[in-house]
């Protein structure tokens, strides 16, 4: 690798950082009523947009760091034959596995403190919806660092549906995706839903 493609590649590597710490804090300063009203509409626009048949798995992510509640979202699935189910990381930069998830579920915090069911079914989501640190109009999302959920849609066959919940303050121009990014189907967000910009 020569000096200049790893000086880029580090300087794009800070910057994603720096990004990421960002992001956390716009969300994590949001009143409490104002974080409900987001998740809330969110939601609406999740339910309106993906008209999921019985059967279906969606996988999602314990909301943590203020990232969206789409529990609500699950709930109304659930009375119509979808299931839920949350990601466990089973080993280090690997790609995640899920176990069902009903409200009832046990659950107990994860080597990075995010509640994780602790026995279950294992079971492969048809739905991916997942938390969006950054996320750009070209449908890439910048998570926490750990590349798990790439990773994830990178092995899983057949891919699922990809759809990045967040809000719009973690819009940015581009998240400077690089070659491991995968891109989302769609995003959905307090202000609707969209398809990338491909």
């Amino acid at each position: 690798m020569n000096r200049i493609t790893a000086t880029s590649l580090e300087d794009n590597t800070a910057w994603r950082r720096a990004l990421r710490r960002d992001m956390a804090a716009r969300r994590q300063a949001l009143a409490p009523a104002e974080y409900a009203e987001l998740s809330a509409r969110l939601v609406a626009a999740l339910l309106a947009t993906l008209p999921l048949e019985a059967g279906a798995v969606v996988g999602f992510c314990w909301p943590v760091k203020n990232e969206p509640d789409v529990r609500p979202a699950l709930a109304a699935w659930r009375q119509r034959g979808i299931a839920a189910a949350l990601p466990v990381v089973v080993a280090a930069n690997a790609p995640l596995a899920f176990r069902a998830w009903l409200p009832d579920t046990p659950l107990a915090p994860d080597r990075y403190g995010i509640p994780t069911p602790t026995s279950g079914a294992w079971i492969a989501p048809s739905v991916l919806l997942l938390p969006l640190n950054a996320f750009d109009g070209a449908g890439y999302r910048l998570g926490y660092g750990g590349g798990y959920f790439d990773r994830t849609l990178a092995a899983l066959t057949p891919r699922p549906l990809a759809v990045g919940v967040g809000f719009e303050l973690n819009r940015v121009d581009s998240i400077r995706p690089q070659a491991h990014d995968q891109r989302l189907d769609w995003i959905v967000t307090e202000a609707g839903a969209r398809q990338p910009e491909f």
